[in-house]
């Protein structure tokens, strides 16, 4: 799909504190002057500089004829029946990605994207069979939520306890850690207190294992860590996450040991999605806490949402709490993910762009 915009303007959406000062230093205005748009941009959420008031007008219009306040196109939006939102975002260059919004009763999540596609091919993961296009920029990760504040009327930034949109998990399209310096920066706006204002504390980041940016997370950004794990044998995450071919089980804990917010206060997630006679059994439970040992851990374990042409199922309700059972007894916190949004396959691992399913469904059709 070729992009329809035409707009060369700068956008300052993803810029940091220092290079918005930057910015206007080549525009002759002082760096007191970011301060003044930061609070537009990340508390206020405007997006039109006419509208800016503590501006002057000729600072407004010369803004506006050089740089913009942008957001990504929504190309859809969708809403489940149990509440969950769907948005699928055009970017500039005609590119897509998925976000969702999980609303719960005293909070809610908004499942953000790292990448266009994903690069890691994990075989129960609809978006892994999504190819990788390209990492997403630092003003198209924050631009996610904002545009999910847009559509919850949630501008200026709340306090926490009025947010419908209170936290963030890195658990969307792609692997956040293959794109680090451009989700760090992202993320970093969001934490800051004079804008969007969301604390370390309520933000999660999501990976299948990338062993040497791990520790670096969490010594520059100090967000909470979730491990995509799935399965105790090597030889079973080859086959379920293949960079386990590269960062394998062993080295991946390691890493979660020395993460350095890891405290029982603050747990690391092990995410594990339930599959029928693959990684379900008694055994697999056991070695789980085996392996988990001395680790601050919380297990999610997810039921397998499947989708057309999925090669695994869902285990029972029985099998999977028996294993959360087992779990639970050596004393991990082992909550069963309740699917959100199956009706608008925005469910954990469906998530892959409406026109990527259509261009597929229409290559089946011309081939039959």
């Amino acid at each position: 799909m070729m992009s329809t915009d035409t707009d060369e303007r700068i956008d300052l959406v993803g810029l940091t504190r220092e290079e918005l000062v930057g910015e206007l230093a080549r525009l002759g205005e002082k760096p007191f002057r970011a301060k003044q748009l930061w609070h537009w941009i990340y508390h206020q959420g405007e997006t039109d500089f006419a509208e800016m008031t503590t501006l002057s007008k000729d600072f407004r219009a010369k803004l506006a004829e050089t740089h913009k306040v942008s957001r990504p196109g929504v190309a859809t939006e969708q809403t489940s029946i149990d509440g969950t939102r769907k948005w699928l975002f055009r970017l500039a260059d005609g590119k897509e990605v998925e976000t969702v919004h999980i609303p719960e009763e005293d909070r809610g999540a908004v499942c953000v994207s790292s990448q266009v596609g994903c690069t890691l091919a994990c075989k129960f993961c609809h978006t892994g069979t999504q190819p990788m296009v390209r990492n997403l920029t630092p003003g198209e990760i924050v631009g996610q939520f904002m545009a999910a504040r847009d559509s919850y009327g949630e501008w200026p930034s709340p306090s926490d306890g009025s947010r419908n949109l209170s936290n963030i998990v890195m658990m969307g399209m792609g692997e956040p850690l293959f794109n680090y310096e451009n989700v760090a920066k992202a993320l970093t706006i969001v934490m800051d207190g004079d804008g969007i204002a969301l604390s370390k504390r309520r933000i999660t980041l999501s990976t299948s294992g990338i062993v040497p940016e791990i520790e670096r997370c969490g010594a520059e950004l100090g967000v909470n860590l979730a491990i995509s794990l799935h399965a105790v044998r090597d030889d079973l995450r080859d086959e379920l996450v293949p960079i386990n071919k590269k960062w394998p089980i062993a080295e991946l804990l390691d890493a979660c040991r020395r993460y350095p917010t890891s405290s029982n206060a603050r747990r690391i997630t092990f995410e594990y999605v339930m599959l029928k006679d693959v990684n379900d059994s008694d055994a697999d439970a056991h070695e789980l806490v085996r392996l988990l040992k001395g680790i601050p851990a919380k297990i999610n374990l997810i039921p397998f949402n499947p989708w057309p042409g999925a090669v695994y199922e869902c285990s029972s309700n029985n099998r999977i709490h028996r294993f959360a059972e087992i779990v639970n007894d050596a004393g991990y916190s082992s909550p069963v993910r309740t699917p959100r949004g199956r009706d608008i396959m925005a469910a954990c691992g469906q998530l892959k762009s409406a026109s990527e399913r259509a261009r597929k469904f229409s290559e089946r059709a011309q081939t039959a």
